[in-house]
């Protein structure tokens, strides 16, 4: 059973912080050591709290997603700069013109994985981008076009930023550790799908591919989008004639060009193959 004020007999937390915005003003009330400790800004933000910050960074997202039922998702990783087709004149290269094909790539095959996430009444296969926009918008988007819900994952930056429209707003998280953002993509990943992208995407991709070669983590569908851009970008067969990788280290991931190719190899997939 939950355990929650039913089930136990003492008085519950909020119920407190609540008494404590109707106490008397005085300069003792007032004073910072006297508020709760759990709702003191000023307290929960030093620097000897940093661990109790990450505790709570894993644990929010995590309950939330627990108690909606998600079981699995499917992680979306792309350029936040790559831009609708429509939009692609917007472009500051030719290449993210070009490359503009991939954001609907990215929406089609997020609708198609959530049409089938939504037989399972949206607790498998569930969508999760970063929750900004280009790819991460398709995805969302592509989510949102077949009528189901997507998580987004944002982070603070410096610039001023807001999630995609297009995130299901009560699966909207915000994080300040880039390092508890990674576990959450990956903790439920049913499979990871690569964009093209910049530094983010590329730090997210060998993050993972890490983790699978080295067996922290299952072997899962790892696939990239468009074989010419990262054949251009990386010389993935000179990492294994130097001897930097094993040869088999080449089969842990394959390239894609569409979004039903993709969802093809998902749904035939079988663990460890």
């Amino acid at each position: 059973m939950k355990d929650d004020a039913r089930n136990h007999p003492f008085r519950d937390s909020q119920q407190d912080v609540e008494a404590a915005h109707r106490i008397p003003d005085t300069p003792q009330t007032r004073a910072p050591a006297y508020r709760l400790a759990f709702t003191d800004n000023d307290f929960m933000c030093r620097e000897e709290l940093r661990p109790v910050r990450l505790q709570l960074e894993l644990l929010k997202p995590q309950m939330i997603l627990d108690e909606r039922g998600i079981e699995s998702t499917i992680v979306m990783f792309g350029g936040a700069r790559i831009p609708e087709p429509a939009k692609k004149d917007t472009a500051r290269t030719k290449t993210l013109a070009d490359l503009s094909r991939f954001y609907d790539e990215a929406r089609t095959f997020a609708r198609l994985m959530t049409e089938r996430s939504m037989q399972s009444y949206g607790r498998e296969d569930v969508i999760v981008t970063g929750g900004g926009p280009g790819v991460m918008e398709a995805g969302n988007r592509g989510a949102d076009d077949a009528g189901g819900s997507s998580i987004g994952l944002n982070i603070v930056l410096p610039h001023e930023q807001a999630p995609n429209e297009y995130v299901t707003p009560d699966l909207s998280f915000n994080f300040h550790y880039f390092a508890i953002r990674k576990m959450h993509f990956l903790m439920r990943a049913k499979a990871i799908c690569i964009f093209p992208g910049g530094f983010g995407t590329l730090d997210e991709m060998f993050e993972s591919l890490t983790l699978i070669q080295t067996g922290r983590m299952r072997r899962v569908p790892f696939l990239l989008f468009g074989r010419a851009f990262w054949e251009k970008i990386i010389n993935w067969q000179a990492l294994a004639d130097a001897g930097t990788i094993s040869a088999e280290d080449l089969d842990l991931f394959q390239f894609v060009e569409t979004a039903e190719e993709a969802v093809k190899i998902i749904t035939e997939w079988k663990d460890g193959c």
